[in-house]
């Protein structure tokens, strides 16, 4: 779980950094869609990355299904988040990126069922611990 409180961290340390770097230097080059859009991507990450934190410090309420789900909550946030960063600065970086459009969605498939598991995983925990 030492990986995952890591990887949290992470999230929530690059997510801050690409809410000043949206908020400072691309406010005055992106549209008012694309740093929404830019936004979203930092929030979900912020609360992904919170919510990862707080799962692996209490790996001991959990069973042992608990890392698959923060696996594919990870790879949710960086499918989702990255794509939708990627996707908004692609003409900054000169580059088309345009093929990354289903990520996006991939990513938030991922994030939800990864909710949907920790659900049963805490309602099959809490039967089980009566």
């Amino acid at each position: 779980m030492r990986k995952f409180t890591h990887i949290s961290i992470l999230f929530c340390l690059t997510a801050i950094i690409l809410g000043a770097f949206g908020a400072h230097l691309l406010k005055d080059v992106l549209n008012e869609v694309q740093i929404t859009s830019f936004e979203t991507g930092i929030r979900y990450q912020m609360f992904h990355g919170l919510a990862i934190l707080m799962i692996s410090l209490n790996k001991g309420y959990f069973t042992n299904k608990l890392s698959k789900v923060l696996q594919i909550m990870s790879i949710g946030v960086i499918l989702f988040s990255v794509s939708i960063y990627l996707l908004n600065i692609q003409g900054l970086l000169g580059l088309k990126l345009n093929i990354l459009g289903p990520v996006t969605p991939l990513g938030g498939i991922f994030l939800i069922v990864s909710w949907g598991m920790l659900f049963f995983i805490v309602k099959k925990n809490r039967f089980s611990s009566k």
